[in-house]
């Protein structure tokens, strides 16, 4: 298994992460770390119909993301885990130490948020969560397409 991408996108799975990431990269699994939807079958059809054939995607929650990467041996699957928050992300890699590098693609406005990026906004909890794992060795930049260039974490101010 190799994760090829691991995505922050608080819109989970939709044309961008599936057309624009999902089909240069070749990506074959989707790892969907989120702990509503991964409790949620409503939710979790409504991903599945936005997948396309060729695509397995499954829904975990944080806590049981790692050690279920760990058990994915297969040499070709090539996996895309997406987050659907900073929280979550930073947990799982926290957790399971085959992420390497965190792409950050849709973090929107919210409450405690400044904007980045025009995709991405983040509160002072969240970039600290994020330089911690950073200072740990993890690359972290924020890339809205694999066709854009990569803003490394570092360049945000």
């Amino acid at each position: 298994m190799t994760i090829v991408v691991a995505r922050v996108d608080d819109r989970l799975v939709h044309g961008q992460v599936v057309i624009g990431w999902g089909r240069p990269l070749d990506i074959n699994r989707i790892v969907l770390v989120d702990a509503e939807v991964a409790t949620s079958d409503f939710e979790q059809d409504l991903y599945r119909m936005a997948v396309p054939a060729g695509i397995e995607i499954e829904f975990l929650a944080p806590a049981a993301a790692a050690p279920r990467l760990a058990t994915l041996t297969v040499a070709s699957d090539r996996v895309l885990v997406l987050a659907g928050s900073v929280a979550a992300m930073t947990e799982l890699a926290a957790a399971f130490p085959g992420i390497r590098s965190i792409n950050l693609g849709g973090v929107h406005m919210g409450p405690g948020r400044r904007e980045y990026l025009r995709y991405l906004y983040l509160s002072e909890a969240e970039l600290k969560s994020l330089r911690a794992l950073a200072g740990a060795g993890v690359a972290i930049t924020a890339q809205d397409l694999p066709t854009s260039a990569p803003v490394a974490l570092e360049a945000l101010s």
